[in-house]
């Protein structure tokens, strides 16, 4: 009888270290699940945002007819933007469907676990009654053959009075888990309705954006060639502007070398102290970490060559970072460092150059500055305020960065807002 009771208890506890198993299997990949959903919510989050901010920074337009060309290149963005946000809704939506289908194996998993569990219990319960009395257990351990077989009897009852407990136990807390998991599971559920919801306003929102873009493409097409010269005209605007700041670094590098000893003539850098080695040394090893150029923003325009947004076969080059902000917003500087220069742009706009060892970060398009030449500036420090287009609305910051005189891409230095 105790071999018999024995096994059964073995099978038993066996039959539970297999469920712990599978349920750890099962939970595992419901965690990865929610890790990868929880990446895809923080970049619908950010994608949200940066509508918000293009809706807030980008649509000032005061001059319909003057701003035709801006605003379809701000739909465009928003319209691309929106795709993603579309996008990553679908893979979130995807994820948390088969979230909800692996908690649905979990949940009959636990309900399956829980009937043999309450069965198991009930059986036990009505077996301990029927032999509840001293009586009867005095009987059965004076039954017993000799004092070995009555020990091991003995210790039968206990274990057996232990394992009801534990049963009873286990029950409570598969109960309580299976509440909290079905809790979750609704939670889930109207998660995935809500982002249902969401995909369906950002289609409707996209399909009417399509439809203004159109019109705003066949108005546009009406004067093409005159915004093709506009665009052309603006863009040697710059690379005048470019030039001029080029020959500004390489005469300041020129002057440094004089300053110092012959030695660093060959050298094509500035002839640094320690002190600006150093500082040069910590810019270098903020890479990627630095500060955006403005507290609140939007990038309008990335660096190198691409082709013009709305205009077929114009090519942009951009010689550094454009961010769109708010009216009457500030530059602010990326690291400490020092003034090198302030130019001052056509249209009586103003550049500053801040000097970070042989790196230069250049703050273009702003009304007024701050600071002047020779200063020493930290990291955030407010420098002028930035432009404001009185025909667009809209508020540019050009942002170019240098080592020397050769041109860097600013989007791997500083982090995005």
């Amino acid at each position: 009888m105790i071999s018999v009771n024995s096994k059964i208890w073995i099978n038993k506890s066996l039959s539970l270290h297999k469920f712990i198993i599978v349920s750890f299997f099962l939970l595992f990949s419901v965690v990865s699940s929610a890790q990868s959903r929880q990446d895809l919510e923080i970049q619908r989050i950010k994608l949200q945002k940066e509508i918000k901010e293009i809706n807030s920074l980008l649509f000032r337009s005061q001059q319909k007819e003057k701003t035709l060309l801006s605003d379809l290149s701000d739909l465009n963005k928003r319209i691309r933007v929106r795709t993603k946000l579309i996008e990553t809704i679908n893979q979130e939506t995807k994820q948390i469907s088969k979230e909800i289908k692996e908690n649905q194996k979990e949940v009959d998993l636990l309900q399956d676990r829980l009937e043999v569990l309450k069965k198991d219990y009930a059986k036990m319960v009505v077996q301990s009654y029927k032999s509840k009395t001293k009586q009867s257990r005095l009987m059965f351990l004076l039954s017993s053959k000799d004092f070995l077989q009555a020990y091991k009897r003995m210790e039968y009852i206990k274990q057996y009075n232990d394992y009801r407990e534990k049963q009873g136990e286990e029950i409570k807390i598969e109960t309580v888990k299976l509440q909290n998991l079905n809790d979750y599971l609704k939670e889930t559920k109207s998660e995935k309705e809500a982002l249902l919801l969401a995909n369906t306003k950002e289609k409707d929102s996209i399909h009417k954006e399509k439809i203004s873009r159109e019109s705003l493409v066949k108005s546009v097409k009406k004067k093409e060639k005159k915004y093709t010269a506009q665009i052309r005209k603006k863009q040697q605007a710059e690379k005048v502007i470019d030039k001029k700041i080029e020959k500004l670094i390489r005469e300041a590098i020129a002057r440094s070398k004089k300053k110092n000893n012959k030695k660093n003539i060959k050298s094509s850098g500035f002839a640094l102290t320690p002190e600006a080695r150093k500082l040069e040394k910590d810019f270098l090893s903020n890479k990627g970490k630095l500060p955006s150029p403005v507290k609140r923003g939007v990038v309008v325009r990335h660096f190198g060559k691409q082709p013009h947004p709305t205009l077929k076969g114009i090519i942009i080059e951009s010689n550094g970072v454009f961010y769109a902000t708010e009216k009457g917003a500030n530059a602010r500087v990326i690291f400490n460092g020092k003034v090198l220069a302030i130019q001052v742009l056509p249209g009586k706009k103003k550049a500053v150059l801040v000097q970070h060892g042989n790196y230069i970060s250049v703050y273009k398009n702003l009304d007024n500055v701050t600071v002047k030449k020779g200063d020493l500036v930290s990291t955030k420090q407010e420098l002028g305020k930035i432009h404001t287009d009185r025909t667009t609305g809209k508020t540019i910051l050009a942002f170019v960065l240098f080592k020397e005189v050769q041109r860097q891409n600013p989007e791997l230095w500083v982090y995005k807002i």
